[in-house]
């Protein structure tokens, strides 16, 4: 009897396996740098209105809405600022957020596209980050850059994709798993 019970049990046991066979999860997109997916990009896009406070600002979208975000900082977070480049009114801005339980918005991060434009330069890479998504680089450099977007709140410059870990008005710092890539603006 108990032979039977065993059998039995191995034999559910196995069933069971077998139905729970793991399966990938579909993921829809192209791999992109370090083996991420490129997934949708979930930024929002628009201009600083005059509504800026400290801990606050208040967008046009790109599709005409008007949002006011909250800025929280982390207080645990090593980065300097939520909201890289600074903020002011009619500056273009590149944001991520989500709706908290009030049904307010909350910013994760933000970047001043209107502060990255333009021309940076390091001991091995000069490039001018333009309107339209376009980089003039130094074509003579082995991996020149050619165009750039942000996509989830962070900098992708050709194939190569960062963390903005700093934005000023002359100094940009980018990290990604090789490292910190440290600019300084040419004028």
């Amino acid at each position: 009897m108990k032979a039977r019970k065993a059998v039995a049990l191995a034999a559910g046991l196995v069933i069971a396996l077998a139905a729970c066979k793991e399966e990938k999860p579909n993921t829809i997109g192209t791999i992109i740098d370090n083996n991420r997916v490129n997934v949708a990009d979930t930024t929002i896009y628009g201009k600083c209105t005059e509504n800026l406070g400290m801990n606050s600002m208040e967008i046009v979208t790109d599709t005409k809405d008007t949002l006011q975000f909250i800025i929280v900082s982390d207080p645990d977070s090593v980065r300097t600022e939520t909201v890289k480049g600074g903020k002011g009114v009619g500056d273009r801005m590149a944001v991520v957020g989500y709706k908290n339980q009030d049904g307010e918005w909350v910013i994760t991060s933000a970047i001043n596209l209107t502060t990255l434009l333009g021309k940076w330069t390091a001991l091995d890479k000069n490039f001018e980050i333009q309107e339209g998504g376009i980089v003039v680089s130094n074509f003579q450099e082995p991996k020149p850059y050619t165009e750039w977007k942000i996509s989830n709140g962070r900098l992708v410059l050709s194939s190569d994709t960062f963390d903005i870990y700093e934005l000023g008005a002359d100094s940009l710092l980018l990290e990604n798993d090789k490292g910190i890539y440290a600019y300084k603006r040419l004028k």
